[in-house]
């Protein structure tokens, strides 16, 4: 199924929805295991610890915070792919956040973490039928699809990597 059959769009995750082309959304996964590979590690290396203001997230951090998103939401799409109608709850990713050992870890530590839980997901997203793929659950507000959050994971690691471009990047040059 393709990101135009997610139906309805849920609000705030659009955001990151609408990052990723209408593909199929095991293309999707694909995709995004390539642009985890095409990271220049040692770019990232050298950004290390740097922030590009002072109450910001190190690279490390924003890594950990996609694969602890990441693992959240794919709990998610299971628990409602497998029909379970409990209200879930949201998370605080502030005290994520303050509470991991990113920065004691190495980048290709975390990228390998990310690409290993992204090849995990996309297995299991493809275990789904369609019937699957369009159900339903609520998550704190929310009320979204397994295919929503496919996308919705897919989307995230991509707008928090053009953030790294946009902010990081500029710190070394």
């Amino acid at each position: 199924m393709k990101k135009s059959d997610i139906y309805p769009m849920p609000e705030y995750f659009d955001r990151y929805i609408n990052l990723v082309a209408d593909i199929e959304i095991l293309d999707a996964f694909d995709k995004s295991i390539e642009q985890l590979h095409e990271i220049d590690r040692d770019f990232f290396t050298k950004l290390d610890h740097k922030r590009y203001s002072p109450e910001k997230w190190t690279v490390k951090d924003i890594i950990q915070h996609v694969i602890d998103t990441e693992r959240i939401f794919a709990y998610r799409a299971l628990r409602f792919a497998r029909n379970d109608n409990t209200l879930l709850p949201g998370f605080d990713e502030n005290s994520f956040a303050q509470h991991t050992t990113a920065n004691l870890r190495t980048i290709n530590s975390l990228l390998e973490e990310v690409t290993v839980l992204r090849k995990a997901n996309r297995i299991m997203f493809e275990s789904f039928d369609d019937e699957m793929l369009l159900r339903t659950g609520k998550c704190y507000n929310t009320k979204m699809s397994v295919l929503a959050i496919g996308f919705n994971i897919i989307g995230h690691q991509i707008h928090h990597l053009r953030i790294i471009e946009e902010r990081y990047m500029p710190l070394i040059k």
